[in-house]
């Protein structure tokens, strides 16, 4: 009897609750963000993502609640080397944000985070197809990465 109230007690303090539970004020919530400009083209891949992500579609807010400040960073590299010429015929790009969630109307930050994602590429032996890959995989890693910050600041803000 007294095992099971102890257990009671304790379990009555957890709370479950979905990221995507469709509650509405989240919703507005999100779509209240504001973001910093980019300064790259991967950069401008993740906020387009976020102003989509975030505000449905609807584009950014005249006066935002949250304003997120992001630089975005994006490296290529190659991973297997053929044993005869050198040229790289695999690899990854790494596209990489830090950010900072910050209220609009007294300055708090709210969350400071750092993600990373690792998009694997291909090289061709054509020059322009082998750019166009390396584009291709930033641009799958910005929007693989927009995802994460989103579901972050989803987070802070539903808490």
């Amino acid at each position: 009897m007294l095992l099971g109230l102890s257990v009671a007690t304790a379990l009555a303090g957890c709370q479950v609750r979905p990221l995507h539970d469709g509650a509405a004020g989240r919703a507005e919530s999100l779509a209240a963000i504001g973001y910093s400009q980019a300064d790259s083209r991967v950069g401008q891949e993740v906020r387009n993502q976020l102003v989509f992500l975030t505000g449905g579609g609807g584009g950014e807010p005249a006066n935002p609640q949250y304003t997120v400040n992001m630089k975005v960073d994006s490296k290529t590299m190659g991973v297997l080397l053929e044993q005869s010429s050198d040229v790289p015929k695999a690899g990854r790009v790494i596209v990489s944000a830090d950010y900072t969630l910050t209220r609009t109307s007294d300055g708090t930050v709210l969350r400071t985070g750092r993600r990373q994602i690792v998009a694997p590429v291909d090289y061709p032996e054509q020059e322009f197809a082998k750019l166009r890959a390396i584009r291709d995989a930033e641009d799958r890693g910005a929007h693989q990465l927009a995802e994460l910050i989103r579901a972050d600041i989803a987070t802070i803000i539903g808490r």
